[in-house]
C-alpha cells in the first residue's frame, strides 16, 4: 500500500519518493504512529498515543530529501510516551498530561553540537573566530591539525567512476592516509583543505572500491563503499540488521530472573520521570553521549567516564555533558577498573559505545554485567551503540556516522538530490545518524526501565547508526519530491555541498542557512528555545543549551537539565559517588 503512493528510484535504486508533499508535523504524526505500531512492547493504547501533539514549521528545515527531522521527532515523541508511562508508575497524578514535540526544534536538535551559546555568543561564531581554543579543554590530540588529517574523513571517487568511497580518519588519520599511499606530511597537499582533498582524491581515483574496502578490513580501519539503498538492503549485512526492530530491546542474556525494581519515590523537588535512576556511561564522540544526555534531561543521575588516553572532540563538551558528572578512567589500570566496577554494581543502566567485543577484556561484556546483576538480585539495563548492529559479520567492525551514512545509502541519495555528476555521494548535512542513534538508545532505555519496574529482569538495548539511516529510507517513510528539495535549497540558500566536505563544514553551512531564515525567532539566546545557565566551567561564562525536544503540560515533570555541561573528566574519579 505504501509503495503505491511513491515514485520509485527518483534518487537511485531502492528509493521511494512521495508523490505529494505533506506538512512536516502532519507527516511526523503518521511516522510516529507507524513506529509505535512496529515496536514490540510499545503501548497501543490510543489514550496514551493521542497525548502527543506535534507542532512546528510546515516546510522542511534541513537539506535533502530524507525525512530525518520527522523520524527524529517521532522518536522523541516515543520517548515522551514512555516517560509519561513511567511517571504514572511512579504515582505522578495524570491530570490530562500532554506531550508536545516541535518538529522544527527537532531539526535544530540534529545540529545540537553547534546550537548553543557561551558567554552570549553562538558556538559557530566562536569556532569561526578561534575562540574555543582557550575556552574548552583540549582532548583532540591534534586529530585535525593539518588539512590532510581533516580531509581524511570524507567521501572520495574510486577507480570505478560510478562508485564513491567513505574514508574515515577515526581521530588518527595518518594510518588511513598511508594505507592509500598518501604521505601525511606532504607539504604541498597540506597547503589548504582544498589541496588536501584533491590530493586524496587523486590517490583514491586509482584504487577500486573493492581494494579500498579490503585494505581497510586488513588494517582494522574504518571505511565503506557508498552503497545505494538497494545494494545495502540486498547485502548480507543489511539483511542481518533488518531482522531486528529499529528500537531493539531484549532480555539480557544469560538471564537470571530478578524481581521487579520499583522506581524510587518521586522527590518533591525533582519530579522528572527518571529522577533517582543511576546511569553509568562509557562512550565517546556523539551517539553514545547523546543517549545519556537525553536520560539526564529526564532526571537520571549520569556519571560519564572518558578514557584519558583516547581523543575526543572538544566542542562536544559544551552540549553533550549537560546534567552529567564526568570522570576519567583508564581501564588498563587496575585501580581505575576497580572504581568503575564499584560504580557499576549500584547502577541501573550501563551505556557503552565501544566495539561489541571490546568490553569483554575489561569484564564489562553483556554476559559479565548480566552475571553481576543476577548476583546482586536486581536487574540492569545494558545499552550498546555501534555502526552495523548487534550481530552479523560486520557487527564488530569499527564505524562512525559517516560510515553509516555511506553504507545505508544516505550519502548516495543526498548526492543524487544535489544533481551532482558521476554518482558523487555527499554526507547528509548534520550528524543525523549520530544524534538519532543516540535517541534510539534513549527510547530503548526508557522502555527497558519501564519493563524492569513491571516485570523484573535485566535488558539489553542496542542502537545502530546504520539502522536509523535505513529506517529513514524505507518506502513507508518516503522521501521528499525534487521540487520540495529545490524549494528548501532556495529558501535557505544553502552553500555548496560536496563529497569532500567534512560533516563539520556541512553543519556550518546549515547553521548559516538557519540564521538567514529564522534569526531571532528560534536561534537567538533570548528566543525562548534555550535553557540558560548563568555560569559554567568554561571560563566561568554563561552557557545556553537548546531545550530538550519533549515537553509536558505538567511543568514540574518537563525534561530539563539541572546542571550545565562539564568538561571531560572534570571531577576526581575516586571521590564521585552515587547520590
Amino acid at each position: 500500500m505504501a509503495e503505491a503512493s511513491k515514485i520509485p528510484d527518483v534518487y537511485g535504486p531502492g528509493t521511494h519518493t512521495d508523490k505529494t508533499f505533506v506538512p512536516v508535523p502532519q507527516d511526523t504524526e503518521r511516522i510516529f504512529r507507524m513506529l509505535a505500531a512496529e515496536t514490540p512492547g510499545f503501548t497501543q493504547d490510543e489514550a496514551l498515543l493521542s497525548k502527543v501533539k506535534f507542532t512546528g514549521e510546515d516546510f522542511p528545515v534541513i537539506p535533502g530529501p530524507i525525512k530525518a527531522v520527522s523520524v527524529a521527532a517521532a522518536l522523541h515523541a516515543m520517548a515522551g510516551v514512555l516517560a509519561d508511562e513511567i511517571l504514572t508508575l511512579r504515582g505522578a497524578e495524570d491530570k490530562g498530561r500532554q506531550i508536545t514535540v516541535n518538529t522544527t526544534q527537532a531539526g535544530f536538535w540534529l545540529g545540537t553540537i553547534a546550537v548553543a551559546h557561551v558567554g552570549g555568543e553562538d558556538v559557530v561564531s566562536l569556532v569561526k573566530q578561534g575562540k574555543t581554543k582557550s575556552l574548552i579543554p583540549d582532548w583532540e590530540q591534534g586529530w585535525t591539525d593539518t588539512p590532510l588529517k581533516y580531509r581524511a574523513t570524507a567521501l572520495y571517487p574510486t577507480a570505478d567512476p560510478a562508485v564513491w568511497y567513505s574514508l574515515h580518519g577515526s581521530m588518527d588519520a595518518p594510518p588511513v592516509l598511508k594505507s592509500i599511499g598518501v604521505d601525511p606530511a606532504d607539504a604541498a597537499a597540506n597547503a589548504s583543505n582544498e589541496s588536501a582533498a584533491a590530493h586524496i582524491a587523486q590517490h583514491t581515483s586509482n584504487i577500486s572500491p573493492e581494494k579500498l574496502e579490503m585494505t581497510n578490513l586488513l588494517n582494522g580501519l574504518c571505511g565503506s563503499i557508498c552503497f545505494t539503498p538497494e545494494q545495502w538492503n540486498n547485502s548480507t549485512m543489511g539483511k542481518s540488521l533488518a531482522a531486528h526492530p529499529v528500537i531493539n530491546v531484549k532480555p539480557l542474556s544469560p538471564q537470571t530472573p530478578t524481581a521487579p525494581v520499583a522506581f524510587p519515590p518521586l522527590d518533591p523537588n525533582d519530579k522528572r520521570p527518571l529522577a533517582g535512576v543511576r546511569v553509568l556511561e562509557m562512550t565517546r564522540v556523539i551517539a553514545g553521549p547523546q543517549i545519556s544526555t537525553i536520560l539526564s534531561s529526564l532526571g537520571a543521575d549520569v556519571i560519564r567516564v572518558n578514557p584519558p588516553h583516547l581523543p575526543d572532540i572538544n566542542v562536544l563538551q559544551l552540549t553533550l555533558n549537560a546534567g552529567k558528572r564526568t570522570i576519567g578512567l583508564d581501564l588498563r589500570q587496575p585501580e581505575d577498573s576497580a572504581i568503575l566496577q564499584s560504580l557499576l554494581k549500584d547502577a541501573d543502566v550501563f551505556v557503552q559505545g565501544f566495539r561489541l567485543g571490546k568490553m569483554k577484556k575489561y569484564g564489562l561484556s553483556q554476559d559479565d554485567v548480566a552475571a553481576m546483576a543476577a548476583a546482586r538480585g536486581r536487574g540492569i539495563v545494558y545499552v550498546s551503540e555501534n555502526c552495523y548492529g548487534p550481530d552479523g559479520y560486520y557487527a564488530e567492525r569499527p564505524g562512525w556516522q559517516q560510515i553509516a551514512d555511506a553504507a545505508a545509502g544516505s550519502a548516495y541519495v543526498t548526492g543524487r538530490s544535489l544533481n551532482l555528476p558521476n554518482n558523487e555521494a555527499v554526507l547528509p548535512s548534520l550528524p543525523i545518524s549520530d544524534m538519532t542513534c543516540g535517541l534510539l538508545g534513549a527510547v530503548g532505555t526508557l522502555k527497558a526501565l519501564r519493563d524492569r519496574a513491571v516485570k523484573g529482569g535485566s535488558y539489553s538495548v542496542h542502537s545502530s547508526l546504520v539502522a536509523v539511516n535505513t529506517y529513514a529510507l524505507r518506502p513507508e517513510v518516503g522521501l521528499y519530491p525534487r521540487e520540495v528539495v529545490k524549494e528548501c535549497t532556495e529558501r535557505f540558500q544553502w552553500a555548496e555541498m560536496r563529497g569532500q566536505h567534512h560533516v563539520l563544514d556541512l553543519l556550518v553551512t546549515v547553521w548559516d542557512g538557519w540564521k538567514r531564515v529564522f534569526g531571532a525567532s528560534y536561534l537567538e539566546e533570548g528566543s525562548g528555545w534555550f535553557q540558560k545557565f548563568d555560569k559554567s566551567e568554561f571560563d566561568g561564562k554563561s552557557l545556553s543549551l537548546l531545550k530538550p525536544v519533549v515537553g509536558f503540560s505538567d511543568k514540574a515533570s518537563t525534561p530539563e537539565w539541572k546542571t550545565p555541561s562539564l568538561p571531560y573528566a572534570a571531577q576526581r574519579a575516586a571521590e564521585v559517588k552515587w547520590a
